[in-house]
């Protein structure tokens, strides 16, 4: 859902799902042969009879709102098995309104082949998985390890939080009003069991593909934009997230760009917390964090901009003209003001 804010309230309660769209990656034989599941992450709050805790009773919005409770797939800790060849397809969905997922599956590393709905040009093998709100990636999993069960985890993250001044005075990220249910849990120094991989007994593992498909190099911009994100105070309405100082406005056009041309935007985080950066009906390249090329070209619709950090991307309006949006994907920043309208002209 995204009615303007009430995003955050409705996908807490757990409106969500999968929209699955088949192509040539789906073809690849390796990829054919592989097992495929879905992985939809998400967290509730509930209370001691099992009652959606009301939103604003405990929850830190500053922050972006975090539950106790972790499912995948509505389930807490559900098994997966390795199939006899071997070779598993992990898809998986943050669908969560806040929370950062940091993933690792025990002695086993993930190959990621795609990112947001798109393919890469060829396998990466990675320890670690960033999933911000928002985000999809796919992975394959090879049962090339001593059969057992294995856990996959979620590993601590700090993503940040609103001080009590708003600058360096952090006090471990929690939020402005302090107290239990008002601390980003992301904070902890613990990790969380989200599922659990097993086999019983050793497989046949087939070879990993060696290339999928292309990602073609973007031509340079014809203009470059900038974008700053950071809180403040909007008067009549208290704290508000803000992109080039500006809270949301419905009717408002931010930002109008060309149909067919390229544009480089700057996303510039000043905040005291991570933003994910999310760009509807466009996917883009991201070309840079802090000057630093990416290591490898892959197709986003979602990037995180860390607090201090100034992420570079590359944008090829193609398709579709009209209006749209940008926005934080912590959907309670979105709601609290971190959003913009971008109008695509013919």
């Amino acid at each position: 859902p995204h009615r303007h804010g009430l995003v955050a309230d409705q996908l807490f309660g757990g409106l969500a799902g999968v929209v699955v769209v088949r192509g040539d990656l789906d073809e690849i034989p390796e990829i054919k042969a592989a097992k495929e599941e879905f992985l939809v992450l998400q967290d509730f709050a509930l209370d001691s009879e099992g009652k959606m805790i009301d939103s604003d009773a405990h929850m830190s919005l500053m922050s972006g709102r975090e539950g106790d409770l972790i499912t995948v797939n509505g389930e807490p800790n559900p098994s997966f098995s390795i199939p006899a060849n071997g070779l598993l397809r992990w898809r998986i969905v943050n669908a969560s309104p806040s929370r950062f997922y940091n993933l690792s599956l025990e002695n086993h590393p993930f190959y990621l082949i795609a990112t947001d709905g798109n393919a890469l040009a060829e396998p990466v093998e990675t320890n670690e998985l960033l999933l911000t709100p928002g985000q999809r990636v796919e992975v394959l999993i090879k049962g090339d390890k001593e059969p057992g069960q294995y856990r996959l985890l979620n590993l601590p993250y700090n993503r940040g939080g609103m001080g009590m001044m708003g600058g360096g005075g952090m006090m471990g990220g929690r939020g402005m009003m302090g107290g239990r249910g008002m601390m980003n849990r992301n904070n902890n120094d613990t990790s969380a069991v989200l599922a659990t991989l097993n086999y019983d007994s050793a497989v046949e593992t087939i070879a990993l593909p060696t290339k999928l498909l292309s990602v073609p190099a973007l031509p340079e911009p014809q203009q470059v934009r900038r974008f700053t994100f950071n809180h403040g105070m909007r008067p009549s309405v208290g704290m508000a997230f803000l992109i080039n100082g500006k809270s949301y406005e419905r009717d408002r056009i931010d930002t109008q760009v060309k149909l067919n041309t390229v544009e480089d935007w700057e996303i510039v985080n000043t905040g005291t917390m991570d933003h994910p950066f999310h760009l509807h009906v466009n996917h883009f390249q991201v070309i840079s964090r802090n000057g630093k090329p990416e290591p490898y070209r892959a197709w986003r619709d979602t990037v995180l901009v860390r607090r201090g950090e100034t992420v570079r991307i590359r944008i090829p309006f193609r398709d579709y003209a009209g209006k749209t949006v940008y926005h934080c994907h912590i959907l309670d920043h979105e709601d609290l003001g971190m959003m913009g309208n971008l109008m695509i002209n013919a």
